[in-house]
C-alpha cells in the first residue's frame, strides 16, 4: 500500500539555489546536472523537510534565511496522516504541506499543515514516508550495529516480539542490579544510619511524649509559678463582688447592683424603656453572682504545691531535649519518630531485600538467556533468507558471482547469559554480534563489507538491501544520492534497470551522474546554474525528447552535440523503454 508521494519542493536561498521548484511525480525521477550545479541540494532539502539537522552554513550568502517547502500526498487514514492530524495539522485534499526555515543565525522552525510543530515531529513522519540514502548511509551500513538493525527489520515479528520482551527484562535487570549494588556498596553507611535512628527512637521512647503535652505543661507551669499572686487576686476580686463576711459594713458590687435593681423594679411599669433597663440590671446581678462563685472555687482549687511545679519543670526539660534534636515541637518530634521508624524498617530489611533482589536477578538472567536464544535463532533463520535475497538482487546488479552472508556470533563472558550452552556477553539488543559479509567472486573468502567491498560494490549492496526491504517493509518514496558512486559500464545499466523495477511500486528519486542510470528514469530533471553561479526558478527543468538526449550525451561524453554520444544516448533510452 502506497502511503504518500512527494509531489513538489520549493527551495529558496539554500546553498547555490536562489529560488527553484522541483516538480516530482510517481515512478522513477532522475536528477542530473553538472558537478557543483546543486543536485545534492535536492537531497539536503528533503532531509530538512524530514526533520534533519539544520546548519546555518546552508543559508545562501546574503540571505536572512533559507526556506524549503514541500507537498506530499498522504491518503486519509495513512499512519503519517493520522500522526499529522494528531499534531493539529490540516490536510488539503489529501496533500500535506511541510515547510522548514533556517535563519542565518542558526534558528530553525518547522510547519506542518499550517501548524507550527517541533522539528522532531517531521523526523517521526520521515520513517513512514521516505527512505533517504546517500554516501553517509553507505558508511552507516559498515557499522555492525546498523547491520544487526537491518537484519532485525527484515526478520519482522520473529525478532521484534522477543526483542521487546528481552528489552523489558533487560531494563528491569539493570534496575535490580543497580539497587543491589547500591545496597551492598553502602552497607556500612546504611548500618550507621540505622544506629542513629535506633538511638533517636530510643530517646523518644524513654520520654514517651504525648501529642500536645508540651503546650499543656507550659500552661500548668505558668499557673503554678504564680499561684500566690493568682490566689490573692482571686480573693480581692471575690471580696469586691461579694463583700467581706467579717465586715458587715463593707460595700460590694453585688449589694450595689441589687439595690439598683430594686429601684428600677419599683417603677418599671410606668415606662417600657426603663423596664428593659431593669431586665438588663437583673442579668448583671446574675452574672456577678456567677463570677463571684467561680472566683471562690478557683481560689479553693488552686494548687500551690512546689513539688508539682518541680515535676512539671523536670518533664518540660525532658521534652525540650527532644525538640532540640528531632523537631520544633512535640508534634514535630512524633512525626520524626514515625518517619524514622519506617526508614529503620527499610534498613533493617536490607538482608531480606538483598535476598529478594538476588532471586529476581537470577530469574531475570534466566529469562534473558531464553529470550537471547530465541533472538539468536530468529536472526539466524532470517539471516539465511535475507542474505539469499540480497545475493539474488546483486546478480541483477552486475555482480552475478557475489555472495552475501551474515556472521552471527557471541563473545564468551562468565558473567553473561547462556546461549547455545555457553555463557556470553549481552546488551540491550541481545547477545548477538551481527556482521554482513561479502564474497565478491568465486574463491574469495567472505569478508566484512567494510573491508571486502569497493565503493561501487558497496553502493550496489546498499541498493540490493533496500530493494529487499521494499518487498517486506516498504516506504512510499526512496531517495538515492549518488548510489551509483564508483560504478560504471554494465553495472550502471543494471542499477538503472533495478531502480526502474523498484519504481513500479514506489516513488524513486535518484541524484545521479551516470547516463546509464538516468536513461531508465520515467522523468529526468536538469539542475543548471545561471551565469552568476546560482540556481533560479528556471534552473530546474523537466527534460523531454531532444533536450533529454542532449543531456544524456553530455553525461556520456561531455559534448551535447557529439553524434557518437547522441547515438549512444538514444540507444540507452531505447534499451530502457524496451525493459519497461
Amino acid at each position: 500500500m502506497v502511503w504518500g508521494v512527494l509531489e513538489e519542493m520549493r527551495i529558496r536561498s539554500l546553498g547555490v539555489i536562489d529560488d527553484a521548484v522541483v516538480e516530482l511525480s510517481p515512478g522513477f525521477t532522475a536528477v542530473t546536472g553538472e558537478t557543483g550545479a546543486g543536485k545534492t541540494m535536492v537531497v539536503t532539502s528533503l532531509g530538512l523537510l524530514l526533520g534533519g539537522r539544520s546548519d546555518p552554513a546552508l543559508v545562501r550568502i546574503g540571505a536572512a534565511s533559507a526556506v524549503v517547502e514541500g507537498r506530499i500526498s498522504v491518503p486519509a487514514g495513512a499512519p503519517a496522516a493520522v500522526r499529522a492530524e494528531e499534531a493539529g495539522a490540516e490536510l488539503d485534499d489529501g496533500v500535506l504541506l511541510v515547510s522548514r526555515t533556517i535563519s542565518a543565525e542558526g534558528r530553525s522552525r518547522a510547519h506542518l499543515g499550517g501548524r507550527s510543530v517541533p522539528v522532531g515531529l517531521l523526523a517521526e513522519l520521515a520513517d513512514e514516508l521516505v527512505a533517504v540514502h546517500g554516501q553517509t548511509d553507505q558508511q552507516g551500513l559498515l557499522k555492525p550495529a546498523r547491520q544487526r538493525g537491518a537484519l532485525d527489520r527484515y526478520a519482522g515479528e520473529a525478532v521484534s516480539v522477543p526483542l521487546a520482551a528481552y528489552a523489558e527484562a533487560y531494563r528491569r535487570l539493570r534496575a535490580v542490579t543497580g539497587e543491589l549494588d547500591e545496597i551492598t556498596t553502602r552497607a556500612r553507611e546504611r548500618a550507621q544510619e540505622a544506629d542513629l535512628l535506633r538511638f533517636g527512637l530510643g530517646e523518644i521512647e524513654a520520654v514517651a511524649p504525648l501529642a500536645g503535652e508540651d503546650t499543656e505543661l507550659a500552661a500548668e507551669a505558668e499557673r503554678l509559678g504564680h499561684a500566690e499572686a493568682l490566689a490573692s487576686a482571686a480573693a480581692l476580686a471575690h471580696a469586691a463582688l461579694a463583700g467581706v463576711p467579717e465586715d458587715p459594713e463593707s460595700v460590694d458590687a453585688t449589694t450595689l447592683v441589687a439595690g439598683a435593681g430594686r429601684a428600677l423594679e419599683a417603677v418599671r411599669s410606668h415606662d417600657p424603656a426603663l423596664a428593659a433597663l431593669a431586665d438588663r440590671m437583673g442579668e448583671i446581678s446574675i452574672l456577678l453572682g456567677d463570677v463571684a462563685t467561680e472566683l471562690a472555687g478557683y481560689a479553693d482549687d488552686l494548687d500551690a504545691d512546689p513539688l508539682r511545679l518541680a515535676a512539671v519543670e523536670e518533664r518540660r526539660a525532658a521534652l525540650t531535649q527532644l525538640t532540640r534534636k528531632y523537631g520544633e515541637d512535640i508534634a514535630g518530634v512524633l512525626a520524626w519518630a514515625e518517619e524514622s521508624a519506617g526508614r529503620l524498617g527499610e534498613l533493617d530489611g536490607d538482608d531480606d531485600r538483598i535476598e529478594e533482589l538476588t532471586v529476581e536477578r537470577d530469574r531475570l538472567r534466566d529469562d534473558l538467556s531464553v529470550l537471547a536464544q530465541r533472538l539468536t535463532d530468529a536472526r539466524t533463520a532470517a539471516a539465511d533468507l535475507f542474505a539469499g535475497a540480497v545475493t539474488a538482487e546483486l546478480a541483477s546488479l552486475a555482480m552475478p558471482h557475489a555472495r552475501v552472508s551474515f556472521d552471527i556470533r557471541q563473545t564468551e563472558d562468565p558473567e553473561g547469559v547462556e546461549v547455545g550452552g555457553r555463557r556470553v556477553a549481552y546488551g540491550a539488543s541481545g547477545a548477538d554480534e551481527v556482521e554482513l559479509l561479502l564474497a565478491p567472486h568465486p574463491g574469495a573468502p567472505p569478508r566484512p563489507i567494510a573491508k571486502g567491498a569497493s565503493g561501487g560494490e558497496l553502493s550496489r549492496v546498499m541498493l540490493a538491501v533496500e530493494v529487499v526491504f521494499a518487498g517486506t517493509d516498504p516506504v512510499p518514496t526512496y531517495l538515492f544520492d549518488e548510489v551509483d558512486a564508483g560504478v560504471g559500464g554494465k553495472a550502471a545499466v543494471e542499477i538503472g534497470r533495478r531502480l526502474a523495477k523498484l519504481a513500479r511500486t514506489a516513488q524513486v528519486v535518484v541524484v545521479t551522474h551516470l547516463p546509464q542510470v538516468a536513461a531508465f528514469a520515467d522523468r529526468q530533471l536538469l539542475v543548471e546554474k545561471t551565469n552568476d553561479g546560482s540556481v533560479t526558478r528556471s534552473g530546474v527543468t523537466v527534460l523531454e525528447g531532444e533536450e533529454r538526449v542532449r543531456e544524456l550525451s553530455r553525461m556520456l561524453a561531455g559534448q551535447e552535440d557529439s553524434e557518437t554520444a547522441r547515438a549512444h544516448a538514444e540507444e540507452l533510452l531505447a534499451t530502457a523503454r524496451a525493459d519497461g
